[in-house]
C-alpha cells in the first residue's frame, strides 16, 4: 500500500510536470489571456456558491451572458454553468438538455486543455445525472472520464472535486475499497497541491460514509468530527450532505431517535432554500424509515406519502426502491399481508440498488415469508443479508489495513520533514560515545536473552491455543448451515404436527441427529455411546434413501465397555457420512457398512469399512475432506501432549468376495488424557 501511496504522488508530480513543460511549450501569441475567458472565470468566482442557493437567478445570468459571448468555447462553458443550476433545483431533463448539446459541440472541436477542461465539466455533469437517477454504474464511468480529462486540461485545482463523485458512484455500487482510494487521492492532491482546506470537509464525510458501510462507527465518527469543524463553512447542499449522512450512520447504528434529530435538522435547513426539493425529499424519505422502526407507522405514513409524488416525477430508482421498500415494512406492521405482496409484486427493480438498501429490503422480505409461512423464500432472504455482512466484515480487514499504510501519506510536506529528521537523528547517533552504545547494546542483549527465555516456556502453551482455535473453526466451517437451529427445529416441529406417526419418527430422527449434531459439534470428546448412538440416528436416516441393499454392521467386541471408553467427536461418524456419501450412495448392489470396535492389549481398535470400491483421489464424489481434516487436526493436537499416541491408518482393501472396499482405522491407548489445558 504505501508502494502505491509512493506511486501515486509520483504520477501525479510527472502530470505537473508535463503541464508546466507544455506551457512553456506553447508559443507566447497562443498565451495570450482571452479577455472573454477572462470574464467567465470572473463571473464564475463571483456566482459559484450560488449555484446551489440561488439556482435560478444564476441561470438567468448564465444564458445572458452566453448570448453576448463570441468565442464558442466560453460560451458553452457559461452552458455548463446553466446546467449546474438545473441539476440544482432538480429539473432533469433540461440538465440532460442541455449537457447533450455541449457534448456535441466538444465532439466536433480540436483537443485542447481549455477544450478537455470543458468536455470534464460536461462529463462530470453527465455523471451526476446518472447519480442523481440511479444509475451508478454509467455515473461511475463517466466520472472516471471526466477525470481522466481533467488532468489534461489547465484546471487541476478542480480534480478533487471529480474525485469525490467518482469516490461517491463506486461506494454505493459497494466497492468500498475502490471509494476509499478515490477520497484518499483526492485529499493528497489537497495536499501536494496546497489546495484551501475548504475541499476537505466533502472528503472527510465521504470516508465517514464509508466506515458507516463498514458498520465501523469509531472510525466513522472521527471523520465526521473532523468535518463538524468547518461546518459553519460549508455550503447550503455540503451542510445537507453532512447532516443526512450522519444521520444515516445513526439509523444503522440502530439509535433510531439520533437519527431523526439529524433528519429533523435536514428538513429545517432545506426549507430555507425553495431550489433544493430534492434534498427536502430526501429528508422526508429518511425520516419515514426512522419513524417505520420507531413503531410509528402514521408518522412514516405522512412521510412516504409527502415524498412519493416527486420521486415518481423525476424517476429516481433508488428513491422509488426504497419507498417500496418502506411501504413493505408499514403494510407488514398494520398486518395487511396482501397489500405487501402487491407492492412487493409491482415493486422496480434495478441492478444499480446501493447493496444498504438491498439488506433492508432484504430484512423486509424475510419477514414477510416469515409472517406467510414461507420459511424457504425467509431462508433465502436471511442468507443473503449473512452472505452481504460476510463480505462487509472482510472488506472491514481491507480497509483498516489500507487506512493505518495511507493515513500518513498524505501530505507530502510531512513526509519530507521526517525523512530529514531522521538524516539528523542519523549523523547525532555517529557521534555518541562508544560507552553509551556499549550501555546500549548490553540493555538489548538482556532485553532478548528475558524474550526468548518467556518465548521458549509459552510456546507450547500458545500453539496448543492456536490449534485448539483452528480446530475450532474447522468444526464450525464443516457443520454450519448459516440459519438458526432454533429456527430450523421449530419448523420441523411444525411439520411433524401434520404427520404420519411413521413420517414422525423420520422428522424426530432428523431433529435429534441436528440437535445432537450441535452438540458434539462443541465438545472436544465423547463417549463410544455417545458417538454410536449417534452414528445410529444418522444410518437411520440414510436408509431410505440406500434401500434394502445397504447393510449396516456395529460389532463391539468383548471387553468394551462403550459407557467408559473415551474418543474424540465425530471420530467415527465423519468416516461413516464419507463412506454412505462418496462411496456407497451410487454403488450398484449390495452396500455393506462394518462398524468394528474390538479390544487390543494396548487399547481399542476402531475400524470403519465399506465395499464402495475404495478411495480414488479423482472420483468427482470424493468431497473436500473438511471432515477428515477435523479429525486429523484434533488427533495432532491431543497427541502433542499424550507419551502414548492415537493412531490413524486409511487404505483400500481387498474384500472376500472379490470387491475393493476403504478401511479406515483408529488405535485409541488406554492412558490417553483427551483434555487440552
Amino acid at each position: 500500500m504505501q508502494k502505491r501511496g509512493k506511486r501515486q504522488v509520483r504520477v501525479i508530480l510527472f502530470l505537473m510536470g508535463i503541464l508546466i513543460i507544455w506551457n512553456a511549450c506553447i508559443p507566447q501569441e497562443q498565451k495570450e489571456v482571452n479577455p472573454e475567458m477572462q470574464a467567465f472565470e470572473a463571473f464564475f468566482t463571483a456566482n459559484g456558491d450560488s449555484v446551489s442557493i440561488a439556482p435560478r437567478k444564476v441561470r438567468t445570468q448564465a444564458l445572458q451572458k452566453m448570448q453576448e459571448i463570441k468565442d464558442s468555447l466560453v460560451r458553452y462553458n457559461y452552458l455548463i454553468v446553466a446546467s449546474k443550476t438545473c441539476m440544482m433545483s432538480s429539473d432533469m431533463d433540461s440538465a440532460r438538455l442541455l449537457i447533450q448539446q455541449i457534448e456535441d459541440f466538444t465532439e466536433r472541436q480540436p483537443f485542447s486543455p481549455q477544450l478537455a477542461d470543458l468536455q470534464s465539466d460536461c462529463f462530470n455533469m453527465k455523471g451526476n445525472v446518472y447519480a442523481r437517477t440511479g444509475h451508478m454504474d454509467s455515473a461511475e464511468v463517466y466520472f472516471r472520464k471526466a477525470y481522466e480529462l481533467r488532468m489534461h486540461g489547465t484546471k487541476i485545482e478542480v480534480v478533487p472535486d471529480i474525485l469525490m463523485n467518482l469516490a461517491d458512484a463506486t461506494n454505493r455500487l459497494g466497492k468500498l475499497d475502490v471509494g476509499a482510494a478515490w477520497y484518499r487521492r483526492a485529499l493528497l492532491l489537497c495536499d501536494s497541491l496546497n489546495i484551501t482546506s475548504t475541499k476537505k470537509p466533502p472528503i472527510y464525510y465521504g470516508l465517514a460514509q464509508i466506515y458507516v458501510a463498514l458498520r465501523d462507527f469509531e472510525q466513522c465518527d472521527y471523520y465526521y468530527n473532523l468535518a463538524a469543524r468547518s461546518y459553519e463553512d460549508m455550503l447550503p447542499f455540503e451542510k445537507h450532505f453532512y447532516l443526512n449522512n450522519r444521520g444515516t450512520s445513526y439509523y444503522y447504528r440502530g439509535d433510531y431517535e439520533t437519527a431523526i434529530d439529524y433528519f429533523r435538522k435536514v428538513t429545517d435547513l432545506v426549507e430555507g432554500y425553495p431550489d433544493m426539493v430534492f434534498e427536502l425529499n430526501l429528508g422526508w424519505l429518511n425520516l419515514g424509515d426512522c419513524f417505520l422502526q420507531v413503531d410509528e407507522p402514521d408518522s412514516a405514513a405522512k412521510y412516504i406519502n409527502k415524498c412519493q409524488p416527486f420521486f415518481e416525477k423525476t424517476g429516481i430508482i433508488t428513491a422509488l426502491y426504497y419507498i417500496d421498500t418502506q411501504k413493505i415494512e408499514l403494510a407488514l406492521i398494520q398486518k395487511d399481508l396482501p397489500k405487501a405482496w402487491r407492492i412487493l409484486s409491482e415493486s422496480i427493480i434495478s441492478p444499480d440498488i446501493d447493496p444498504d438498501m438491498v439488506n433492508i429490503r432484504n430484512k423486509y422480505l424475510q419477514q414477510y415469508y416469515e409472517e406467510t409461512e414461507d420459511y424457504r423464500k425467509a431462508y433465502f432472504y436471511l442468507k443473503e443479508n449473512n452472505r452481504m455482512d460476510d463480505s462487509i466484515r472482510n472488506e472491514r480487514v481491507e480497509m483498516r489495513t489500507a487506512d493505518l499504510a495511507l493515513r500518513y501519506q498524505q501530505d507530502s510536506t510531512v513526509m519530507a520533514q521526517k525523512v530529514f529528521i531522521r538524516e539528523k537523528e542519523n549523523e547525532v547517533l555517529e557521534l555518541r560515545q562508544m560507552e553509551t552504545l556499549w550501555i546500549a547494546l548490553t540493555t538489548i542483549t538482556l532485553l532478548v536473552v528475558v524474550f526468548v527465555y518467556l518465548y521458549s516456556k509459552k510456546k507450547r502453551a500458545l500453539l496448543l491455543a492456536q490449534n485448539r482455535r483452528t480446530v475450532s473453526s474447522l468444526r464450525l466451517e464443516n457443520i454450519r448451515n448459516r440459519l438458526s437451529p432454533h429456527f430450523i427445529f421449530n419448523v420441523l416441529n411444525q411439520e411433524m404436527a401434520g404427520r404420519k406417526a411413521e413420517e414422525k419418527q423420520e422428522l424426530s430422527s432428523l431433529v435429534k441427529l441436528m440437535r445432537r449434531n450441535l452438540e458434539l459439534a462443541e465438545q472436544l470428546c465423547v463417549t463410544l455411546a455417545e458417538e454410536l448412538d449417534f452414528v445410529k440416528t444418522y444410518i437411520d436416516l440414510e436408509r431410505r434413501s440406500l434401500g434394502i441393499t445397504f447393510h449396516p454392521m456395529i460389532e463391539i467386541g468383548e471387553g468394551v465397555n462403550p459407557e467408559q471408553v473415551q474418543l474424540p467427536s465425530m471420530l467415527i461418524q465423519i468416516p461413516v457420512e464419507n463412506a454412505v456419501k462418496h462411496a456407497l450412495k451410487e454403488k450398484e448392489g449390495e452396500r455393506n457398512l462394518w462398524i468394528i470396535i474390538a479390544r487390543q492389549a494396548n487399547g481399542i481398535s476402531i475400524q470403519i469399512r465399506d465395499n464402495g470400491g475404495g478411495y480414488r483421489p479423482n472420483s468427482r464424489n470424493r468431497g473436500t475432506g473438511t471432515g477428515m481434516k477435523v479429525i486429523m487436526q484434533t488427533i495432532q493436537i491431543l497427541n502433542m501432549k499424550n507419551k502414548e499416541t492415537i493412531d490413524v491408518a486409511i487404505h483400500n482393501v481387498s474384500l472376500s468376495n472379490g470387491e475393493i472396499g476403504c478401511e479406515v482405522t483408529f488405535l485409541l491407548p488406554d492412558k490417553y488424557d483427551y483434555r487440552i489445558k
